[in-house]
């Protein structure tokens, strides 16, 4: 017999499959012996009241083991002998367009600027041991893109049409812990998602797809207002429709695409800093707890938002038992980014605390750069933060109540960033459109959570690659660029999704549609 049950539970009776098995026999008078499996459907945490309570969804087989596997698993054939596309970016978007490729009976061949996986580990290094940065391998580049080490979260807010469930399904059965199935924040972490992005591209390989690393693309190969290619930085030319996932710091594609007069159009973005707290304070404010979060609660977690001058001031990408990161990808650069490993087990609690920015609010000083203001701003921002920083990788910083105060800070706490911190007055050389909203945002903030708002948390500037500040224009329903056929723009660098997730299922509906013109049409074996 099998039952579905709904569990409002105390933590330590949801800490393992025993104790829910315990908690059910009892409350369902069945004998614990017959209670064979407990599976957790669902499961999410309701911290709202004193008492902390876990809420679960489970699935109970009584004299019976489970016959099914927890997801359902998908079969990649043999596309060697199949049509080609060119997928430009293994990142989320790129992977998963070029999984589902393959699903379609497409061959996929996926270019990279940036280096495998394991590789990158090294650039990455280097950046807090030598102050040193890649400019083709480090936070931003190379295999598994921004998300491969710099978190591994998984939940989305997206509307957008595809299936998280699927997405997630998909990371298990490359490696992922089956528990994201069922946490309401899943979460996979860097520690263990570079496995499973190699795990992807083997299985890309296997199936006869190719993957190229250290393969910048130069510029695409455009035929009339067709894209039947492209062209790398040593000269190789790989044909077929193309798949854009290149992220969106890969500064260089947007200037690149404006240059041959492909349309361009700039987008909001968010900009702010990094605001790292001790774990166990975040953990006492979230739980009610002077003490924290116990022996069976996680690593707490916050969101915060708010309206300021008609700009919205909010959290972004909060990593509990985390650390903060390097993230920057050219010289003369400083930007920060926010990661946890799979036990988030820090001492550290981070988040991104940024500012809704539209382009009239930088666009009359970068106004002559026209579509590319954005970038612009972000760039000139991320100059002044390492002018600031002593002109290496150490970040400039300030204590929380400092920058609220508007006064310097003479020292600063401890903290995981690991190219070390300077003392800087963020309110001073911030722009005041960013400086002002922060303050007010901070101090209600502190009110609706006291605590919060506390000389022991350090800002750390700055937070500028959130999403993309262009978007690549494409036609809703066939996915390609606006005049360009053969062109799919795709994911966080054409301005369509914000996350692992959504830029995964973005990957997967360019993946669709591509497989589907390909079908109808012969069109793309043009040569040139």
């Amino acid at each position: 017999m099998i039952r579905e049950l709904q569990l409002r539970i105390l933590p330590e009776q949801a800490a393992s499959e025993q104790s829910i098995a315990a908690y059910v026999a009892r409350e369902q008078s069945i004998d614990i012996r017959s209670i064979k499996s407990v599976r957790v459907l669902k499961r999410s945490i309701d911290a709202r009241q004193r008492t902390v309570m876990v809420n679960l969804k489970v699935r109970v087989y009584i004299d019976e083991f489970p016959q099914d596997d927890e997801f359902p698993r998908i079969e990649y054939g043999d596309v060697s002998s199949k049509p080609r596309a060119i997928v430009v970016g293994a990142g989320p978007a790129g992977l998963f367009a070029a999984l589902r490729l393959i699903e379609l009976g497409i061959c996929p061949v996926v270019v990279e600027r940036g280096k495998n996986v394991h590789d990158r580990r090294k650039d990455i290094a280097l950046i807090s041991r030598e102050q040193r940065v890649d400019p083709e391998s480090n936070y931003s580049f190379g295999e598994g893109g921004a998300g491969a080490f710099s978190d591994g979260k998984l939940y989305t807010r997206s509307k957008k049409r595809g299936s998280v469930e699927r997405i997630l399904q998909i990371f298990c059965q490359h490696g992922a812990s089956v528990s994201i199935l069922s946490d309401a924040h899943p979460h996979i972490g860097t520690d263990k998602l570079p496995r499973v992005i190699e795990r992807m591209r083997n299985r890309i390989i296997e199936s006869g797809g190719e993957v190229h690393f250290e393969t910048r693309m130069e510029r695409l190969i455009i035929d009339g207002d067709e894209v039947c290619g492209i062209v790398t930085a040593d000269g190789r030319e790989f044909t077929g429709p193309v798949i854009l996932a290149t992220g969106h710091s890969a500064r260089d594609v947007y200037y690149m695409l404006h240059e041959n007069g492909v349309e361009l159009e700039s987008k909001g973005i968010a900009v702010g800093v990094r605001l790292e707290h001790p774990q166990q304070l975040i953990d006492s404010i979230q739980y009610h707890n002077p003490e924290g979060r116990g022996k069976y609660l996680p690593a707490a977690e916050y969101s915060f938002v708010t309206q300021v001058k008609g700009r919205g001031v909010y959290s972004f990408c909060m990593c509990p038992g985390g650390f903060v990161v390097p993230a920057a990808s050219g010289p003369e650069q400083i930007v920060v980014n926010g990661m946890s490993p799979s036990n988030r087990g820090s001492v550290w609690a981070n988040s991104g605390m940024v500012v809704e920015l539209q382009p009239e609010d930088f666009g009359a000083r970068f106004s002559m750069f026209g579509v590319l203001a954005g970038i612009k701003f972000q760039e000139d921002l991320e100059r002044q933060c390492y002018l600031n920083g002593n002109c290496k990788q150490t970040a400039p910083a300030q204590r929380m109540t400092d920058f609220v105060n508007r006064r310097n800070s003479f020292d600063l706490p401890r903290s995981s960033y690991s190219p070390g911190l300077i003392a800087s007055p963020l309110h001073f050389w911030l722009p005041d459109f960013i400086a002002a909203r922060l303050q007010e945002g901070f101090k209600y903030f502190g009110k609706v959570s006291h605590g919060f708002l506390t000389r022991e948390a350090v800002m750390i500037g700055v937070e500028t690659r959130t999403s993309s500040p262009v978007r690549i224009p494409r036609d809703r329903e066939s996915m390609t660029h606006i005049r360009l056929r053969g062109f799919y723009p795709c994911g966080e660098g054409a301005g369509y999704a914000g996350g692992i997730v959504s830029a995964a299922i973005d990957g997967e509906r360019c993946a669709e549609a591509l497989a589907m013109q390909i079908k109808q049409s012969s069109s793309f074996d043009c040569s040139v």
